[in-house]
């Protein structure tokens, strides 16, 4: 398996029809017919109980970072475009993007592996890179999505490093995402700090 992660925005349906975006680190695996996409999501996933039950899921290339920072600060409402082929949405800010059908599915007690097969993909605008303040929001949006898990001081130390290329190169979508990030951090820490509970005064003899 390659083990190079490319960045992307996962769109799927619930059986009810309900649109559901996430953003996911995907793998190419090189096919005969070209190459398969390898999904890793965790479980419980909403992503992985959709793909589950419809077998289907859209993997979307897009440029506007907002996507990525608003998908873990809780703002997943994005405009969506039914697929071409399969039962499914795109994005529809996509660059480009690519209908998939589950060809196999491991599972595992935490990240099953789903290879997806390609069914159908196209462009729809030029693709001309990222900036350095879009991959400062797409870093600091993995941070938010590990608040859980990372001490503040690693989480301080690298927003303040990525605040460096947001400050120089960011435009008006990348200040907007940045600060829907830097938000989440702040009620991530007054919400934890409401929950600590207060020191008991130290009984003496």
């Amino acid at each position: 398996m390659n083990d190079v992660i490319f960045e992307t925005v996962i769109s799927t349906v619930a059986p009810d029809g309900v649109p559901h975006v996430a953003p996911m680190g995907i793998r190419y695996r090189q096919t005969e017919a070209g190459s398969d996409v390898i999904l890793m999501p965790f479980k419980p996933s909403t992503t992985l109980a959709n793909i589950v039950a419809n077998r289907h899921a859209v993997l979307n290339i897009v440029a506007d970072t907002r996507v990525f920072a608003g998908s873990v600060t809780g703002r997943r409402n994005w405009p969506v475009r039914p697929a071409e082929r399969i039962e499914g949405v795109r994005l529809a800010c996509a660059l480009s993007h690519v209908e998939l059908e589950l060809a196999e599915l491991q599972d595992d007690a935490q990240r099953p592996v789903l290879r997806m097969a390609r069914v159908f993909e196209v462009n729809h605008a030029p693709y001309i890179g990222f900036n350095r303040a879009q991959a400062a929001v797409i870093e600091g949006a993995v941070l938010v999505s590990r608040l859980h898990m990372l001490a503040a001081e690693k989480v301080d130390a690298e927003m303040r490093y990525l605040q460096i290329a947001i400050d120089k190169t960011a435009g008006p979508e990348e200040h907007e995402a940045w600060g829907w990030l830097t938000e989440a951090i702040a009620r991530h820490r007054a919400a934890a700090a409401d929950s600590t509970p207060p020191c008991s005064q130290e009984k003496r003899p």
